[in-house]
């Protein structure tokens, strides 16, 4: 991934924040065949330092689980908020009209090898460790117990889980620090009035005054 220097992010807890924020990853992998994208939630836990591991499950029978190639590394991607960025917005259109639009967004790209797990008591944890992180935001959460236990075994015989241990942790934030304070507040203002959800995520990413980078 192509990471100026000011768009840089490493703090490995505003990354960590991100993939926990947007669970939904796209899961590159390198099969006989070439290159495979599966999207896929997933869980991070802290079992491993610095930058943790990744969780999930696939269905039997995605091809995914035993056809990729077990010696190269595995990339997983997790998008953050992202949003188009009009030129009206800069204060500086109205100086020099020397501006041009653009596409603010934040992403982590997360490296490792993966590692299948054919456990059903892993796959139970990972399952119930998924539907936690997604139902804790309910008041009346469901748990993967509510369901008959019958109907849960014969539904966890039919996926496969994986692990990556996290090797490498990329973190790129586009979201206007290279712009002056006043072209920041412009576009602060101006995704508000758009209000779309990926918008005002957006807006809340962008640094207001001149402090350090994302």
């Amino acid at each position: 991934m192509y990471i100026p220097k000011h768009f840089e992010e490493t703090r490995i807890d505003v990354m960590h924040e991100l993939i926990r924020s947007n669970p939904l990853a796209t899961l590159v992998t390198l099969t006989a065949d070439g290159i495979t994208a599966n999207h896929i939630p997933i869980v991070l836990t802290a079992g491993e330092q610095p930058y943790g591991v990744l969780q999930g499950h696939v269905a039997r029978s995605n091809r995914l689980w035993n056809d990729f190639l077990p010696e190269m590394e595995t990339l997983a991607i997790f998008q953050g908020p992202d949003a188009y960025i009009s030129p009206s917005w800069y204060a500086s259109k109205q100086e020099t009209g020397k501006v041009v639009p653009t596409w603010n967004y934040a992403v982590v790209h997360a490296y490792g090898t993966l590692r299948i797990i054919d456990d059903p008591l892993w796959i139970r944890q990972q399952v119930e460790s998924l539907t936690h992180s997604q139902e804790s935001v309910f008041q009346a959460p469901w748990a993967v117990s509510d369901a008959p236990d019958d109907f849960i075994q014969k539904l966890i015989g039919s996926i496969v889980g994986f692990e990556i241990v996290i090797t490498r942790l990329l973190g790129k934030w586009k979201v206007s620090q290279n712009q002056p304070p006043g072209n920041r507040a412009g576009v602060i203002s101006g995704l508000h009035d758009h209000n779309f959800s990926s918008s005002l995520g957006m807006a809340d990413l962008i640094p207001p005054m001149d402090n350090e980078n994302n």
